[in-house]
């Protein structure tokens, strides 16, 4: 039996309008080579200027997972070639990083939490991007100089799913943090994942191999799965140190599998030495203050849900995973809905529809406003649960809000006025006497079949609890 070991570092793209060392913009999707200048390409006498909006993005990370975030933190130049690096090194952080000594929690599917420790958080400026075209290759340097902060866990980790459990917590708290759109089609969330394995019961790490730049959830799931596979059965077939060493890999996603890309450098290879350029990077107590000032995290909207909404656990971990989907309940009860009617309607019922047609909760087209009047209605007796389903679907194919008018208009108000329901009830039971008689006898099962007649009677306009109470009103006279 072996035990799995994984360690995650991932790379953030900061939301911050200019570069780390620049001012040229970061927007995305600009014309090839646009958003560059002297600084970011690395022409001889440019010199870097930091960018002080990184440095309190970082540090707000640090406060959100409980880190150290270091007063005193340094540059350094990390020295290699890639096509797409203008300067033949990157400015990174390396020995003084400004976050360090970190942690997350995740609950797993057993309802157990468990914590990840988070080495460190450290800043550093992004590549550019090799755009591959037949046999020609072409370099975009839009993205070189782009802020990052790379996020490097301990190997805390012993299964995919523990994994992608981490990552999407990790991509929650950034969101919520709004220090990035996290937008991983884009490549400002993505991540290399560290995996080895070891016989259960061993302390020492088994071999690490690096996959490099997982794009989505699922690739890492994926990835993590076929490479544990692969090096257990080179264990299991002896060839162990001949197939299993340090190197990095990539996934290919369409054939499923990871293939050797090059070998993996250690930290010296890369000849670390502070930056000559970047003077050390001293935070101030106001840069402190600021920084501090979080909004409210997932963990922490979880325990309120629970303490004050008093809602499932398991519900409130599922509407907190997504900083607009926490919204949008929340502004749901803001109209009017009781907090539990709020969250079945909002995962079951809109959630649900919306997953049929791809469509993201930011782009609902039943806002949270209008679904809030919708349940009041329901609540209040005015529809019935049924009557709330077909409103939705009609609000889903159609522009419209008002909540009232369109009860009338589709015919879903509810009959509830005592009266006209005993007037049904009397014409129903008088049709069937020989039932009544039964039920009287102690066919108590029979109440199901009168509910039943009264609703086709009303068609379907009945309240079923006004009528449930008032047949056994009459039946029992």
């Amino acid at each position: 039996m072996f035990e799995t070991v994984i360690g995650l570092e991932v790379h953030v793209q900061l939301n911050t309008r200019s570069k780390i060392f620049c001012s040229c913009p970061t927007s995305f999707a600009e014309h090839q080579n646009k958003n560059t200048c002297p600084v970011c390409l690395g022409l001889p006498g440019a010199l870097p200027v930091l960018n002080i909006e990184a440095v309190k993005k970082a540090m707000s990370f640090g406060y959100a997972v409980n880190a150290t975030v270091n007063r005193r933190s340094i540059f350094n130049r990390k020295s290699y070639f890639y096509p797409d690096s203008p300067k033949a090194y990157q400015i990174s952080q390396f020995d003084v990083p400004i976050v360090q000594d970190g942690e997350l929690f995740v609950v797993t599917e057993n309802g157990e939490e468990k914590r990840v420790g988070i080495t460190r958080a450290h800043l550093e400026a992004d590549a550019g991007k090799n755009i591959h075209d037949g046999e020609i290759s072409k370099v975009d340097l839009n993205r070189a100089d782009t802020p990052l902060l790379e996020i490097v866990s301990e190997p805390d980790m012993r299964s995919s799913e523990e994994a992608v459990l981490y990552l999407r917590k990790l991509h929650a708290i950034v969101r919520y943090l709004d220090i990035s759109d996290a937008n991983m089609q884009e490549g400002s969330f993505r991540c290399d994942v560290n995996v080895s394995i070891r016989p259960k019961g061993q302390e020492e790490y088994g071999t690490r191999v690096e996959i490099k730049n997982l794009n989505s959830f699922r690739f890492v799931k994926q990835a993590i799965d076929y490479e544990v596979e692969r090096q257990i059965e080179a264990w299991e077939d002896g060839v162990y140190a001949q197939e299993v060493w340090q190197e990095t890999r990539l996934y290919d996603t369409v054939r499923g599998e990871t293939r050797s890309m090059r070998g993996k450098e250690e930290s010296a290879d890369y000849r670390y030495f502070p930056d000559p350029d970047l003077r050390p990077v001293i935070v101030t107590d106001a840069m402190i203050e600021e920084a501090k000032k979080i909004p409210e995290l997932p963990d922490e909207k979880v325990a309120r849900y629970v303490e004050d909404l008093g809602i499932k656990r398991e519900d409130a971990l599922v509407i907190t995973a997504q900083k607009e989907l926490a919204a949008y309940f929340e502004a749901t009860i803001a109209a009017g809905a009781p907090a539990r009617s709020a969250v079945t309607w909002l995962t079951s019922e809109l959630l649900g529809r919306l997953n049929k047609t791809g469509i993201d909760i930011s782009n609902s087209p039943v806002d949270a406003e209008t679904l809030g009047r919708l349940i009041s209605r329901i609540e209040d007796g005015t529809i019935s649960g049924k009557g709330g389903k077909e409103l939705l679907d009609h609000l889903m194919e159609n522009d419209e809000r008002d909540i009232d008018l369109l009860i009338e208009k589709l015919g879903l108000k509810q009959l509830s006025d005592d009266g006209a329901l005993l007037a049904i009830i009397d014409e129903v039971l008088a049709a069937n006497g020989d039932k009544v008689e039964e039920y009287r006898g102690g066919k108590e099962k029979l109440l199901g079949f009168f509910v039943g007649q009264v609703m086709k009677a009303s068609r379907g306009t009945a309240n079923p609890g006004k009528v449930n109470q008032l047949l056994k009103e009459r039946l029992h006279a």
